[in-house]
């Protein structure tokens, strides 16, 4: 079994909380890469009413391993009431690449 993931968020487009975000994660090892994606328009349901915003996907590669930490932490970082978090498996990740990733979320 693969231990690399991705994860999938969003984050407000308005501001620099995306990149904030991304920042701190990669900082502290619990992502190897944030990739930042350009403005994108989410049309959702909450508490009843359909929403309309702009905001900004957060693709996340870390470690099956790293999840639960990288998923505390965002919480943490996050405005939202309700963050967004997909964890999605891998099922190939080509050597080198792979070798790079699990030492970026290494404890170092």
């Amino acid at each position: 079994m693969n231990d690399v993931v991705l994860v999938l968020s969003t984050a407000p487009a308005g501001d620099d909380t995306a990149e904030r975000i991304a920042r701190t994660l990669v900082d502290e090892r619990l992502a190897a890469c944030v990739n930042i994606h350009a403005p994108i328009v989410s049309i959702y349901r909450w508490k009843g009413t359909v929403e309309r915003d702009s905001e900004r996907q957060l693709i996340i590669k870390t470690t099956r391993e790293r999840v639960p930490a990288l998923e505390n932490r965002l919480r943490e970082l996050h405005p939202y009431e309700v963050p967004e978090f997909i964890v999605i498996p891998i099922d190939r990740i080509e050597g080198a690449y792979r070798d790079w990733l699990l030492d970026a979320v290494s404890a170092g």
